[in-house]
């Protein structure tokens, strides 16, 4: 069993300050332009997971 020790804690404390200090709140448009490339991914792998099972079906016949 491991016990962590208060200097890991608060190491870990001052990294997650830091960070959260150095990071900013993303503009409108930085926010839509995430949104729609990772709706374009899940788009993508749904659309490709779906072509593969129509393969694999007509391949192995199964419904």
């Amino acid at each position: 069993m491991a016990i962590i020790s208060m200097a890991k804690i608060r190491g870990f404390m001052e990294n997650a300050k830091h960070v959260m200090h150095i990071s900013y709140r993303p503009t409108s448009h930085e926010f839509n332009m995430s949104a729609r490339i990772v709706i374009l991914g899940i788009l993508i792998v749904g659309i490709l997971g779906f072509i593969i099972s129509l393969i694999v079906g007509f391949i192995t016949g199964a419904p």
